[in-house]
């Protein structure tokens, strides 16, 4: 049956996987995620300041100083997650310039000009209004980006530009040829505001919101969210990094993790539990599928390999990376440990959302860097339950991985032994 279900994901699953990786835009979105980490750990870290006198009183010097000059201190946050929209649209436009081998600069501009004519909202008193300029705006920012790079390779392959002679030097070329380009991106982004404020009364980001709003709304389900796990476990079983789901899921968490810090900062409820710092303490604790049980079982292995392989892998670990026993023991497309890594692996995972969602664990508003495991889930929440959360996940994991840890160890002290054998008669 394990050999069915193999084949079958291998012909189906894998090259569609495969495919989402290298497709371009979803590679681009997938990699503008990964640059916007240092401003997610930066705007977290200003909250930190801002919650010391709720701790220790305001009325003391501490306090005193750090409310008065909170505004500066939050800069940071204000500039960085605050205009994470803006920064989006540019990296975006960059990665997907080099993979249509098109004018970095040029891209780049048209993607973020296209971001702003849909997200660019005004106030009252003429002023323009950053309220879609950071994670609200993060879907726009993707659209405008994507369309603008498209729209000007468009228009490169239709020759529709300005040529200037070769004695031209080359930067006034390219901004002469960019003159058409720069017309039809613009106007198309034009024509879309036009239609979303005169026809439908709203501003083009809430358009996405409006479109978007059931599928990420169900990502802040506790049983949403166990699915994810078990979808990412199955495919690192199969060899296929979860990454390739991060241009689906970063967006909707790094959205989320905003919303409540501006909650935190209000003094309101914080409402969203799936947020980069929550999945990476609890969802990913000791790695995907919280494979610490299998690691702490090798260590002490009869096996010499498997012995080996724990004591590589431990460290990595208990910093939340498991590719060395994944690969190692392995795990991937292991049939012995498809149960307790694809699924039992996602319950392991969940265990933090559960608490989370049942109020026994603070929501995240903090994405602490990579400082390891038990104290990377107390920053992210700032809650001493943390320990216990991880504490259980890593007991339970240990509890979960010993039985079929014993039936692979039986198979490979076999295979030593047989090896043995082979040595021996040949000596």
């Amino acid at each position: 049956m394990f050999d069915k279900f193999e084949r079958f994901m291998t012909k189906y699953f894998t090259p569609l996987a495969n495919k989402m990786d290298a497709q371009v835009h979803l590679s681009a979105i997938k990699k503008s995620m990964v640059a916007m980490t240092p401003l997610l750990i930066i705007g977290s870290f200003c909250l930190i300041p801002d919650a010391i006198p709720n701790m220790i009183g305001v009325k003391n010097p501490i306090s005193v100083w750090l409310i008065a000059h909170s505004a500066i201190i939050m800069t940071p946050y204000t500039v960085g997650m605050g205009m994470m929209g803006l920064y989006v649209a540019a990296v975006i436009s960059y990665y997907l310039a080099l993979a249509r081998k098109l004018d970095v600069p040029g891209c780049i501009t048209m993607g973020v000009i296209g971001f702003l004519l849909l997200a660019v909202d005004f106030n009252k008193d003429g002023g323009i209004a950053t309220t879609y300029f950071g994670t609200k705006g993060l879907f726009v920012a993707m659209f405008g980006a994507i369309v603008a790079v498209e729209l000007f390779g468009w228009c490169k392959r239709r020759n529709f530009t300005i040529k200037m002679p070769e004695t031209v030097p080359d930067f006034v070329s390219k901004s002469f040829e960019m003159i058409p380009i720069s017309i039809v991106v613009i106007g198309f982004f034009v024509l879309v505001r036009f239609v979303c404020l005169d026809l439908f009364n709203v501003m083009p980001p809430m358009i996405f919101t409006l479109i978007l709003s059931p599928f990420v709304g169900s990502m802040d389900s506790p049983i949403a969210y166990t699915f994810l796990k078990v979808l990412s476990c199955l495919l690192f079983f199969f060899g296929i990094h979860p990454s390739v789901l991060s241009p689906i899921t970063s967006p909707i968490s790094t959205q989320f993790l905003a919303e409540n810090i501006q909650n935190f900062k209000d003094g309101f409820p914080i409402t969203h539990f799936f947020t980069p710092g929550m999945d990476s303490a609890f969802g990913n604790f000791t790695g995907t599928g919280v494979t610490f049980g299998l690691v702490f079982w090798c260590i002490f292995s009869r096996a010499v390999a498997q012995r080996k392989i724990g004591r590589i892998a431990l460290l990595p670990a208990l910093f939340g990376i498991n590719e060395p026993i994944l690969f190692g023991a392995p795990i991937v497309l292991n049939p012995i440990f498809f149960i307790p890594f694809v699924i039992l692996g996602p319950l392991m995972s969940s265990i933090g959302a559960w608490a989370m969602h049942f109020d026994l664990l603070n929501k995240s508003v903090f994405t602490p860097p990579y400082v390891g495991v038990f104290f990377e889930g107390y920053l992210a929440t700032f809650d001493w339950r943390a320990l216990i959360v991880n504490g259980l996940q890593m007991l339970i994991s240990v509890g979960v991985w010993y039985p079929f840890f014993k039936v692979y160890e039986r198979r490979e002290l076999s295979i030593e032994k047989a090896k043995a054998e082979v040595i021996a008669s040949e000596a």
